[in-house]
């Protein structure tokens, strides 16, 4: 099915031709998601190069790319997931921890070095409320930035969707 829709008109990026132009660097898009978050990251002035970034979640539409993503902006990436042995450990090392797990509630600050920048990409439902991957209330008293659930990351998505939208209308028309 990804096969149908033109490279060049696929603003999700998630065509085969696109996540192969993201892995070696040389795209012309994001999956949406992941260049939000390091829009979010490179607005809020933070630095990712040589920096420890952790990556919770191995999905195709956020976990892979972001990691990719950060990878290409000289973060030093480990990626983990829900199963990974000794997770917290892993975790409490990271100088920028992206969740994107699909747990809700998932992180919590025993999982977080103090001072770590945490961007919560997880959108699930708990009691009615939508609410993210990470406990924002314990962790929010130990990061030195948080991003919220909702109104983080999701806006985020959206504007990046506008931009590969532009930027497929400039390259079908030439501009």
């Amino acid at each position: 099915m990804l096969l149908a829709i033109d490279p060049l008109k696929d603003v999700d990026a998630f065509h085969p031709v696109n996540v192969g132009k993201i892995m070696i660097g040389n795209f012309d898009f994001l999956p949406c998601t992941p260049a939000g978050v390091m829009e979010l990251i490179k607005l809020s002035g933070i630095e990712v190069n040589g920096k420890e970034c952790v990556v919770i979640g191995r999905s195709n539409i956020v976990g892979k790319p972001q990691a990719m993503l950060l990878l290409h902006a000289n973060g030093t990436v480990t990626v983990c997931h829900s199963r990974t042995k000794n997770l917290s450990e892993v975790t409490k090392r990271a100088d920028i921890l992206v969740a994107a797990v699909g747990k809700a509630n998932f992180v919590t600050a025993d999982m977080v070095k103090e001072g770590a920048v945490v961007i919560d990409v997880g959108m699930n439902r708990l009691d009615g409320k939508l609410c993210g991957d990470v406990k924002f209330d314990e962790v929010s008293r130990i990061a030195s930035a948080i991003t919220p659930v909702p109104g983080g990351v999701g806006p985020m998505t959206i504007a990046m969707l506008m931009k590969n939208t532009l930027r497929a209308c400039k390259i079908h028309n030439n501009l």
